[in-house]
């Protein structure tokens, strides 16, 4: 793994594509400017420290729904797991959905709004990466992203430091803010903005690196009487 994969390894999936930077290369660096980098670097490279070596994690998370448009807040409580390229969310409360990435299907099952239908796509292994924002962040972020640092902020009695990162492509997603712990360099909280002004903010708590994971919670069967809906998964989805 390199450094920067490691900072998002929690994070969910998200399709993410690149906007041109500018072909203009300053001869010299602000001063200012060079101390921002170098915060934002010390913030990657604290969270690279902390997960390094992690073959899977876990976590407890509180998924906020902000939609703009309607007004409304909706408030979601699960687990999430990663192991490489598997990834899942088990919700809590609604209780018996499900999202899980297997390493080549993704299954959206959510019995709470559709109980008698779960969706499936097939992805090519290329697709994989490009709906996990982790894998967005495995190699060489500031080339994919516009990384800033987002200020200071104390989550789950924890103190942090925020990175703000801004897709060099147009994409569905407008921006991502990080929230990283000072002390031991875990991810404690991250928001999806996406160009329709919804922000899906998710608080991590109980994350645990290396802990075993039931090989069942990176695997899906649709319960008897669920129709199975096949569903285009974008770039590279067969």
């Amino acid at each position: 793994m390199t450094r920067h994969r490691l900072l998002c390894t929690a994070l969910a999936t998200a399709a993410v594509a690149a906007l041109p930077a500018s072909a203009q290369t300053p001869r010299a660096t602000p001063p200012a400017a060079a101390q921002r980098d170098g915060a934002v670097d010390a913030t990657l490279d604290r969270a690279a420290r902390a997960y390094k070596g992690a073959k899977s994690i876990r976590a407890s998370f509180e998924q906020t729904l902000t939609n703009p448009l309607t007004g409304s807040n909706t408030v979601q409580t699960g687990e999430l797991f990663q192991q490489g390229k598997r990834w899942s969310a088990r919700f809590r409360n609604p209780p018996g959905d499900r999202y899980v990435l297997d390493g080549r299907t993704f299954w959206i099952y959510t019995p709470s709004s559709a109980p008698r239908q779960a969706l499936r796509l097939a992805l090519d292994p290329e697709a994989v990466a490009n709906f996990d924002l982790v894998q967005q962040l495995a190699t060489k972020p500031k080339q994919q992203f516009v990384i800033t640092a987002a200020g200071a902020a104390t989550v789950n009695g924890r103190p942090t430091r925020a990175l703000q990162l801004v897709p060099r492509k147009e994409s569905r997603l407008a921006k991502a803010i990080v929230w990283v712990d000072d002390r031991d360099g875990t991810v404690r909280q991250f928001e999806l903005t996406e160009t329709t002004g919804l922000v899906r903010r998710v608080r991590l708590s109980d994350v645990r690196f290396n802990a075993p994971i039931p090989a069942a919670e990176f695997a899906f069967t649709p319960p008897a009487g669920v129709r199975v809906i096949e569903q285009p998964g974008g770039n590279g989805v067969r």
